[in-house]
């Protein structure tokens, strides 16, 4: 259990009234939550549960399970790389496309091996990604929770007011607005990471190609293409 952990069921209740506020009422005009409303597209409190959802656990034991197969990856392209007893023709003419597959798999960054180091890596990046972002965003909710505009959201719609009325209503309403602007420009800087990250990482993720080896002459001046 984390920071974020603690804070969600009272965190889930403010913003559920900040949502419920900002659907009746609005938000002030010019306020600064409508960018962030129209770039997450999502209200406070949807916004706030859905994130909640992220775990780095799982990423971090994806990141494990792929390195273990680095290893048998690596066991395989030592099998490769050993041409074992065969001699003769055959021998000479598979030792390219040999030598093609151990390159495939085990040599370079575009390499299956390459491309495995870098998925383990993202996932990495992405569990430390989530862990900072569940940090901030707990902190920002902690403010927001012993804040006066708290007071003034719980207040007011504990008597069922929806933002619309009188000035305590309106004043509710703008509390409610500021809340809401909080959590999601602490949100809207964590997803400007996750778009960095992928922006990063993306290259390093592409499809490793198998690039054969060039056909080889036979003896009629001929070129066989051995594997594909």
């Amino acid at each position: 259990m984390d920071e974020l952990d603690r804070l969600t069921e009272p965190g889930t209740d403010l913003l559920r009234r900040v949502d419920n506020l900002l659907s009746s009422a609005g938000a002030p005009e010019a306020h600064r939550i409508w960018p962030l409303l129209r770039r997450l597209r999502a209200l406070p409190g949807e916004a706030f549960g859905a994130f909640t959802e992220l775990r780095p656990e799982p990423l971090t034991t994806a990141g494990h399970a792929v390195r273990k197969l680095i290893r048998e990856y690596d066991d395989a392209g030592a099998q490769l790389a050993d041409p074992g007893d065969w001699s003769g023709a055959g021998a000479s003419a598979f030792a390219d496309v040999r030598s093609a597959l151990v390159t495939h798999l085990d040599e370079g960054p575009e390499s299956l091996v390459g491309r495995l180091e870098a998925t383990a890596g993202y996932a990495d990046a992405l569990a430390d990604w989530i862990d900072r972002s569940r940090l901030a965003l707990a902190r920002t909710l902690a403010e927001a929770l012993g804040s006066a505009e708290a007071v003034t959201v719980v207040a007011v719609t504990a008597t069922g007011d929806d933002g619309s009325g009188d000035g305590a209503g309106r004043a509710a309403g703008a509390a409610a607005a500021e809340i809401g602007a909080r959590i999601l420009a602490t949100l809207s800087v964590a997803y400007d990471g996750a778009e960095r990250l992928l922006r990063e990482w993306g290259p390093s993720l592409a499809e490793s190609a198998y690039r054969p080896p060039a056909p080889a002459p036979n003896r009629f001046g001929l070129t066989t293409r051995i594997g594909r």
